[in-house]
């Protein structure tokens, strides 16, 4: 579209034709000014050089070079390439061929929608105190708690003649670990030992969660737990689920601003998108497109923490024992 520009808009002139403006043209220090390239009567400055060559080589940098990227010459020689043979298929009238137009007119549409739809997006920027209103009203939704999780497997081993534990015997083996590590034992230790002996596992450090990254019963019980309690999550065929409350805390706005402003400016510009479709009389065939899907809700599972490779190793075991309680 860069080229179609320069050619549309660029023409020769008796005072661009000459040497000396070629030359004072060439020392020109503006960028906007400083013709850098022709291609026949058509100029290109620096600028919309510059600016063009990226819709040309999307990767492409006319300051660097490396293996990774063209050098400045190379970059100059295919632009000058590609505007060469624009021209020439205008000469050649392949622009009034009905393939050439469709996509003309189909290139069109798509940089006017995409600069209607930035347009939009800068409408649509939430405004700090639409930021922080949103924040005071949705606050439980910033609460983050500390855990630490002991899980005791009730079928120990893999072989088919493994001890399997009651309820009973899994919640004393539970209250075991929980009273050691309370009497001042070490949790790297437990957790170790519990490994080590197929029993069990238990979290060394607590780990960090934001509502919506637990499973909704463990969110439940951890969320309204006091500081330093432990509570019972579930008693399943493979494992007895206790969780302690290590610490409860709440992002401040700083923390969560840029998810904020982000949320704010998709349901604004959502809001705005379906009003201009109402107004501009959209209609599907649904013989044709089928009958119109669902829309997605906004409020997404926040995976703002990672999984730590001990959760990983935790679910896999968790995965595994209940396996095996399956067989």
């Amino acid at each position: 579209m860069a080229l179609c520009h320069s050619q549309v808009t660029s023409s020769p002139s008796p005072a661009t034709s000459s040497g000396s403006s070629t030359s004072a043209s060439a020392q020109a220090s503006s960028p906007t000014e400083r013709v850098i390239l022709k291609v026949g009567s058509v100029e290109v400055t620096q600028a919309e050089f510059e600016s063009g060559v990226g819709q040309i080589e999307p990767q492409a940098d006319p300051d660097k070079d490396g293996p990774s990227g063209k050098g400045r010459r190379k970059l100059g020689d295919d632009y000058a390439s590609v505007l060469m043979l624009s021209q020439q298929a205008v000469a050649s009238h392949l622009d009034a061929s009905p393939e050439v137009s469709r996509q003309l007119a189909i290139a069109r549409v798509q940089v006017l929608s995409d600069a209607e739809f930035a347009s939009l997006m800068r409408q649509a920027d939430p405004t700090p105190e639409e930021i922080g209103k949103y924040y005071s009203d949705h606050l439980s939704d910033y609460d983050e708690v500390q855990i630490r999780r002991l899980f005791i497997w009730k079928r120990q081993g893999d072989a088919k003649d493994a001890r399997v534990l009651t309820t009973e015997a899994a919640r004393a083996r539970a209250d075991q670990v929980r009273k050691a590590y309370a009497a001042g034992a070490d949790a790297k230790k437990l957790s170790a030992d519990l490994m080590k002996a197929e029993e069990g596992m238990l979290d060394p450090e607590p780990l960090l969660f934001t509502r919506g990254e637990l499973a909704p019963n463990m969110e439940k019980v951890a969320f309204a737990l006091r500081e330093g309690e432990w509570s019972e999550v579930e008693d399943t065929p493979a494992a007895v689920r206790v969780i302690q409350l290590v610490k409860r805390d709440r992002r401040q706005l700083g923390q969560v601003s840029s998810v904020i402003e982000k949320n704010l400016q998709g349901q604004k510009l959502e809001a705005m998108l379906d009003d201009l479709k109402r107004k501009a009389g959209i209609w599907l065939d649904e013989k044709y497109f089928g009958t119109a899907v669902a829309p997605v809700s906004g409020a997404q599972r926040r995976i703002s923490n990672p999984p730590s490779q001990l959760q990983k190793s935790a679910n896999k075991g968790e995965s595994n024992h209940e396996n095996e309680s399956q067989k």
